[in-house]
């Protein structure tokens, strides 16, 4: 934890100033262990391996905990040399490198960092919150740089005061929550007047039908079984491109089909794991865009394909 971060948290009780504690260690210029003091109710909260812990308990994603420290390094353009996220971070936010330079930026879901990561390149301060302990990865990632903070807290109670962000985004992370609209307010309000919010939700349709039976088992098997079991994407992806037989069994036992065998292991792993993944339509998600005050905005078309992903940013009035 960087010390300038203090002039941006607040403590989660009573939305009142923290202070770092006398017994703290500190090597480069960060906080790897210590504690943050309240000074007003006296609540206090541990900065562990780096990260301020906001929270108790990872509560209903520990399987986000366990994927994002096993597949650290997957999904990273900087340790596997692609620009893959930082395609992806465009096109479902629409943002360009000149948007976000010099602005503060809330990752909510940072999960490994590969977002945070883009938007730290391009020149923002970034602060990535999760609730897992992927957050673990996401430092050891990232979390060095001068201009990412990482974070362990709830998105359902944040430790910054209202109107503190000039940009946030979440991208494929508050359909885990147990009520994605709720997770969608409860966030609207660390967002300055002015700044654009831009999230990424499942959309509902057809194509998830056999995917969602196979959940009703998945979900309930241990972790560690399923990150087994979760390896079958690596072979299939060579029988979905058999004609007409790799579509149905790709439609029967849907996985993910990434050329890059860790990714497809990944995404399979992601897609059968969460207790939590509900999934909308894009008039749902724009109406929560319009109670909540936005304006201009935006679908992007790419989330208009087979409705399976919606992209949507908006800009609070």
């Amino acid at each position: 934890m960087k010390l300038k971060i203090l002039k941006h948290l607040v403590c989660p009780s009573c939305n009142e100033e923290l202070r770092l504690g006398e017994d703290y260690n500190e090597k480069d210029n960060e906080i790897t262990e210590g504690v943050l003091i309240c000074v007003n109710c006296k609540s206090t909260y541990k900065i562990i391996k780096g990260v301020p812990r906001f929270i108790d308990t990872d509560k209903y994603v520990d399987t986000f905990s366990f994927e994002w420290n096993k597949f650290h390094d997957v999904q990273m353009d900087i340790l596997n040399d692609t620009d893959e996220s930082e395609r992806t971070f465009k096109w479902k936010t629409g943002w360009k490198p000149e948007d976000l330079k010099g602005k503060l930026v809330l990752d909510v879901g940072v999960g490994a960092g590969r977002f945070a990561d883009v938007v730290s390149r391009w020149g923002g301060e970034v602060i990535g919150i999760d609730l897992s302990y992927a957050v673990d990865a996401a430092y050891k990632n990232i979390g060095a740089r001068e201009n990412v903070h990482i974070i362990q807290a709830d998105l359902f109670n944040l430790p910054f005061r209202h109107e503190t962000f000039d940009h946030m985004y979440s991208i494929g992370v508050l359909h885990h929550t147990p009520d994605t609209k709720k997770a969608f307010m409860a966030v609207v309000p660390y967002l300055k007047k002015g700044g654009e919010f831009a999230v990424f939700i499942y959309g509902r349709g057809y194509h998830h039908y056999f995917s969602d039976i196979w959940r009703k088992i998945t979900t309930k098997l241990p972790i560690r079984l399923m990150y087994y079991l979760s390896s079958i994407a690596i072979p299939l992806y060579y029988i979905h491109k058999i004609p007409f037989f790799g579509k149905v069994a790709q439609a029967l036992l849907p996985t993910a089909n990434w050329p890059d065998w860790r990714w497809r292991w990944l995404d399979t792993f992601d897609w059968y794991t969460p207790k939590y993944q509900w999934k909308h339509t894009w008039p749902e998600v724009f109406k929560w865009f319009k109670e909540a005050g936005f304006t201009e905005i935006e679908l992007f078309e790419e989330g208009l394909s087979g409705l399976s992903q919606i992209c949507m940013r908006g800009k609070k009035l």
